[in-house]
């Protein structure tokens, strides 16, 4: 485990028990929101082809600069 990680577990395990349900509802919010931006991401990705036809025209080009 690396220095950061070992810091931040000490200081977890420095607070008091009510504070775990906050720190871990707080985890469990970043890692869904990390998974909110790689679905978000992977979305847009897949939609690009299906775009490409209307956003690669010479009339929106300007837009492309």
């Amino acid at each position: 485990m690396s220095a950061p990680s070992e810091v931040l577990i000490e200081k977890i395990s420095q607070l008091p028990p009510q504070r775990l349900a906050e720190v871990e509802d707080f985890v469990d919010f970043l890692r869904a929101r990390i998974e909110d931006e790689r679905f978000v991401g992977a979305a847009s990705k897949m939609s690009e082809a299906s775009f490409a036809a209307v956003w690669d025209n010479d009339e929106d080009a300007v837009y492309d600069q």
